[in-house]
């Protein structure tokens, strides 16, 4: 197994962002080929904003000694939610005033998935969020990722998705 090296992003990484992003919902079947570069393109001009302001914060990790070889990545998007009750691991419950974080563009090369690289970037998100007062973390799991989520304290939740209208039968 490699060391891995993992650094905050700054502005001029969001192009590996959005690449990352891309090849993320690809893997996932849920990009088609021909609308790739359109996501990578939209991406990077909604990241460099979000960057730039705070609202996305990022990680990137090298293998040790290769610093502009970024092999995996994650980051949050911050936001505003309304108070709400949240459950603590001891079986309290506690009020969570709204600093939410949700979990965007968790990615690894292929070529260096499953040596534990994601979950060395998955730490440092966690920690980062525990340092600088976020009280709840969110994310939506591939099935590729959920036993790493799951292995980090992440629980399945009640969460449902707005498709569109239904038939009526």
């Amino acid at each position: 197994m490699s060391d891995f090296v993992v650094r905050r992003i700054e502005v001029a990484d969001v192009a590996i962002v959005a690449r990352h992003r891309a090849e993320m919902f690809y893997d996932m079947g849920r990009l088609p080929r021909e609308m790739y570069d359109a996501l990578v393109e939209r991406s990077i001009d909604r990241l460099r904003l979000a960057v730039a302001s705070g609202e996305y914060v990022g990680w990137v990790a090298s293998p040790s000694g290769r610093s502009s070889e970024v092999v995996a990545g994650a980051g949050v998007q911050l936001r505003r939610v309304l108070p709400h009750p949240k459950n603590l691991p001891n079986g309290d419950v506690m009020l969570a005033v709204g600093r939410q974080a949700i979990v965007l563009n968790v990615f690894t090369e292929k070529a260096w998935r499953r040596q534990g690289v994601a979950k060395i970037v998955m730490r440092h998100l966690i920690t980062w969020c525990h340092e600088n007062g976020v009280e709840t973390i969110v994310l939506h799991a591939s099935d590729e990722g959920r036993l790493l989520y799951e292995q980090l304290g992440f629980v399945a939740t009640n969460e449902m998705r707005f498709v569109g209208e239904r038939a009526r039968s």
